[in-house]
């Protein structure tokens, strides 16, 4: 039995720490202590009595130590690994981040990893993750870092920038769904019974929520060679690859989405854009799949609203509250995520190959070098190893480069606090296509005005 310490960096998380505990709690072989560090106390102290509750169950066969930590160093001191998942600021802010671009005629799916909510959401979260490295760095130097907030990319720039040596990657599902919309392209083309997703290997590269499949086989047969055929029959109905979802359940769950955005994709360019149609679309000019809510409906999603997400957290908190009080069971089930999986191979038992955000060290040779990009990843013992991926066609190596950029130009803006950089790529956003430079500097200025609280801390200079 390994025993190990984890720092939880936003330890009270609605869901996120739930989803890892249960993963850990059904991890064999590993033991020892979950430190759970975060702003709100309350909500870490329901996941510590959550996590006592599941060491009660009976399907666990994992149990560990709980604790709950009112300052970061005690958190990360001693820890083997550190996961960080964590909401910059409130959904207030969000509601900001999402809604004012639409005053403008600028709608977002998500908001969270680029468009002008990508933007406004790295101002808040950079500086919190230059703390949040240099402690690593002086109190845990040797951990393994893994991340899962959002904006994926530029958090994991900060983590190495300030800390060279760290040893940190991200960790994004997206690509498991196309994983699985590729198991739906075996099971009808093929007419067999749907495979798992661990059976469909990919090569797959990009920057996070933008990567793209450049070859996808299960077994011997070749998936995107399937995919002409398969999107005659559903090009125009769409195809939910969630068990138990039809394609336009994304009319009340905006989580859905039909997958109509990824086929037009491959129809263009010939290789599978691998996140989901929410995300895809805002890395794209505004009028391609994003001019309006109609337009969104047209290619069979919806556009996830910050009041669908207030009520989601609302029954999050309170169900986390009833398990806690011991009023509701938990429900010790594993996941479809991966990081026990990486973390039991960094631990030197068993080789895995996974999709991940790390520095580009060659492994994608069309990208400038230390940006952060998406690809396989070899694990083994302490070994995080990139592997090369297949070149992406040139037309979509001009997409993810324009977008690959424009984060690094957000980051360097952010990083020396120069409002005008970071505006530079806020007006050069996709989603921004449709804007003057004098509205796209009244909204970024709205914008900034709604989250001011969380950035004078950190900026001197709060307009342009």
């Amino acid at each position: 039995m390994k025993n190990i310490k984890i720092a939880y960096i936003g330890g009270g998380s609605k869901m996120w720490a739930r989803v890892f505990m249960y993963d850990l709690a059904l991890t064999e072989g590993l033991c020892g202590e979950i430190a759970l560090y975060d702003i709100d106390i309350p909500a870490a102290e329901r996941n510590r009595k959550i996590g006592d509750k599941i060491n009660a169950d009976s399907r666990t066969v994992s149990k560990w130590k709980y604790t709950v930590c009112t300052k970061l160093e005690t958190a990360l001191k001693g820890a083997d690994f550190v996961v960080c998942s964590i909401l910059p600021a409130t959904l207030d802010e969000m509601a900001a981040d999402v809604h004012l671009p639409e005053k403008y005629g600028i709608y977002q799916a998500v908001g969270d990893t680029v468009g002008p909510g990508g933007v406004l959401r790295a101002m808040r979260t950079v500086p919190l993750y230059e703390y949040f490295a240099s402690e690593i760095a002086r109190v845990c130097p040797d951990a393994w870092v893994i991340n899962f907030t959002n904006p994926m990319t530029i958090c994991t720039k900060t983590l190495y920038d300030i800390f060279p040596e760290i040893k940190a990657f991200g960790c994004c599902h997206e690509v498991f769904h196309a994983q699985e919309f590729l198991c739906c392209v075996a099971k009808e083309e093929l007419n067999i019974p749907r495979p798992d997703r661990h059976e469909i290997t990919i090569d797959a590269s990009g920057v996070n929520h933008f990567t793209w499949i450049t070859q996808a086989k299960y077994k011997d047969v070749d998936l995107l060679a399937l995919l002409p055929s398969f999107m005659e029959k559903y090009y125009e109905k769409g195809y939910g690859e969630q068990l138990g979802f039809a394609p336009d359940d994304f009319k009340n769950n905006p989580f859905l989405y039909g997958n109509k955005v990824k086929m037009d994709l491959f129809k263009r360019y010939g290789v599978l854009a691998a996140a989901g149609d929410r995300h895809l679309v805002e890395f794209m000019n505004a009028d391609w799949y994003l001019k309006n809510p109609e337009t969104a409906e047209k290619w069979l999603y919806h556009l996830t609203s910050v009041d669908y997400r207030r009520k989601t957290q609302s029954d999050l908190i309170a169900e986390s509250e009833l398990m806690a009080s011991g009023k509701k069971p938990v429900n010790v089930k594993r996941s479809d995520e991966e990081a026990t999986v990486l973390i039991q191979a960094i631990l030197g038992r068993g080789k895995v190959v996974s999709n991940v955000n790390m520095p580009n060290r060659g492994q994608m040779p069309d990208m400038p070098l230390g940006t952060i990009v998406e690809t396989n990843c070899v694990f083994d013992s302490d070994s995080v190893k990139p592997v090369c991926a297949n070149p992406l066609p040139k037309a979509v190596t001009n997409l993810v480069y324009r977008n690959a950029m424009n984060i690094e130009t957000c980051y360097h803006g952010i990083k020396t606090r120069n409002l005008e950089e970071i505006f530079a790529s806020f007006v050069n956003q996709p989603l921004c296509s449709t804007l003057g430079v004098d509205d796209a500097r009244k909204l970024f200025n709205e914008m900034i005005q709604a989250t001011k609280p969380y950035l004078k801390d950190f900026y001197k200079k709060l307009s342009i």
